[in-house]
């Protein structure tokens, strides 16, 4: 059996070439104001083949072959320009007031165990 690597390389980058696109995983580049977003993506493939044969005294053979691939594709951000600035927003990474309003129900959960501490104490 023979296996032809080469071909089935080329079919899986056309793969990648046509598919792991951000167009085709977020969206198209927008604008937002003044603002123009371009998003960005992490592409990760993986790819293995491998094939054997073997005979069992006169009649017997068997050959056999495999191959697979994984691929891994996820939103890391967007490029944002304003003007002749530019500048990456990570997604999933809060900002200013946004990232003080998530830390919050911490703050207040320390501040709990903290007075529940010193009531302990006094007792």
């Amino acid at each position: 059996m023979e296996l032809h690597f080469e071909e089935l390389l080329s079919k899986v980058t056309d793969f990648i070439k046509s598919e792991a696109k951000t167009e085709t995983i977020i969206g198209e580049p927008f604008q937002l104001g003044e603002f123009k977003c371009v998003p960005v993506i992490k592409v990760g493939l993986g790819f293995g083949s491998g094939g054997g044969e073997g005979v069992e005294g006169k009649t017997r053979k068997g050959e056999g072959a495999g191959a697979g691939a994984g691929i891994g594709i996820q939103p890391i951000g967007f490029l944002v320009t304003k003007g002749d600035e530019i500048s990456f927003l990570e997604a999933g990474k809060t900002h200013g007031l946004a990232a003080a309003f998530e830390k919050v129900p911490d703050l207040i959960e320390k501040i709990v165990s903290e007075r529940n501490k010193k009531e302990e104490v006094v007792a």
